[in-house]
């Protein structure tokens, strides 16, 4: 059995570049076709691309072609990292044509007919692509990951709000500039600074979160009934978003029943989806942890550290999470979407490696 073939669309960015090193040695996914810009199209990938990740580029991916965006000749698996206004062109375009567009574009994700997913979090919400126009039409989907910043701090929420109830949340993020792209934040900017502004960052996450942990109701998600009020600042870090985080609880919990609800988070367990980290929430109870530096690649880079769980005298118990914004939140959340779907059957299971 072949592994399926997929596309990248948006490969030369920096979060292509993330899905090129993801799935380098993929067992079920195989990179078939790369598209890009108009400026990059025609040329080899290793001449578009400046890359930017710790790795090296593989030289077959180097010397592959770099496609126009468009439909034609595109596999049926694209795997999207469009900038929004891009996206909100393009996604349709290739979800018309009968591709699964696995996105990580924000240009759907409050559409009410489009699944906003975190595999560990809200896997039921995915019936939702059987009501797209496109997948009636020609059996095409656009399925989204969330905002880099909401991923870690879902992943944090899930199994309090499941446990306890969730009243309130504040949350504080510290973002790393790789969330800006590349070039990004110039860096007289950003170096020896802190810049208290995101454009539409703190809007993503407090509607994302509340989509993600709302249910399932019929044809539509019912939001999380919970208020939200997030802060968004771009920090001198390189990768890994870190996020000061209040909430208030419906129910009292001890910091013993919160830090069992975090351990006891195995929803994925026994899948073997292979990108899924084995604990998606991990605590370390050191004063000073977690820290980008140290803890953002755990599990691979797709588990949410939590650290420094305390006692809040504005609403009950403040921690800190932190996650890796391009793999987590980013490349890594939409291919485990991707494996995803394909356990559910949503993706051609027969042309998939056991």
């Amino acid at each position: 059995m072949r592994r399926q073939k997929i596309g990248i669309l948006g490969a030369t960015g920096m979060v292509g570049q993330r899905f090129i090193q993801l799935l380098e040695h993929h067992p079920w996914f195989e990179i078939a076709w790369l598209a890009a810009s108009d400026k990059s199209s025609g040329k080899s990938y290793g001449d578009a691309v400046k890359w930017k990740l710790d790795t090296t580029l593989p030289a077959h991916i180097a010397k592959m072609p770099v496609s126009p965006a468009t439909p034609e000749g595109a596999p049926k698996v694209v795997f999207a990292a469009l900038d929004s206004d891009i996206a909100r062109d393009l996604e349709p375009k290739f979800a018309a044509a009968g591709c699964a567009v696995i996105s990580n574009s924000s240009a759907f994700r409050m559409q009410e007919d489009v699944p906003l997913v975190i595999p560990e979090v809200n896997a039921d919400h995915l019936p939702l692509l059987e009501n797209q126009s496109w997948r009636k039409q020609s059996g095409g989907y656009i399925v989204t990951n969330p905002n880099c910043s909401a991923i870690g701090l879902v992943l944090a929420l899930k199994p309090l709000e499941e446990r306890f109830g969730i009243e309130s949340i504040f949350v504080s993020t510290m973002q790393a500039v790789s969330g800006a792209g590349y070039p990004g934040v110039a860096s007289l900017d950003i170096l020896g600074n802190v810049v208290p502004y995101i454009k539409s960052e703190e809007e993503k996450m407090q509607e994302e979160t509340l989509k993600l942990l709302g249910s399932l109701k019929g044809s539509r998600i019912e939001s999380l009934a919970a208020k939200i009020s997030a802060h968004c600042n771009r920090v001198p870090v390189e990768d890994g978003h870190t996020e000061s985080v209040s909430v208030k609880l419906r129910k009292p919990a001890t910091r013993e029943e919160i830090l069992a609800a975090w351990g006891d988070f195995k929803p994925l367990a026994g899948q073997n989806l292979p990108t899924a980290p084995a604990q998606p929430i991990e605590f370390v109870s050191a004063d000073d942890r977690p820290q980008p530096r140290l803890d953002r690649m755990r599990g691979n880079g797709m588990a949410s550290t939590v650290g420094r769980l305390r006692p809040c005298p504005l609403l009950d118990w403040k921690f800190t999470v932190l996650s890796h914004n391009t793999i987590r939140g980013a490349a890594g959340a939409a291919l485990l979407n991707a494996e995803l779907l394909v356990s559910l059957g949503k993706l051609d299971p027969v042309a998939v490696t056991a």
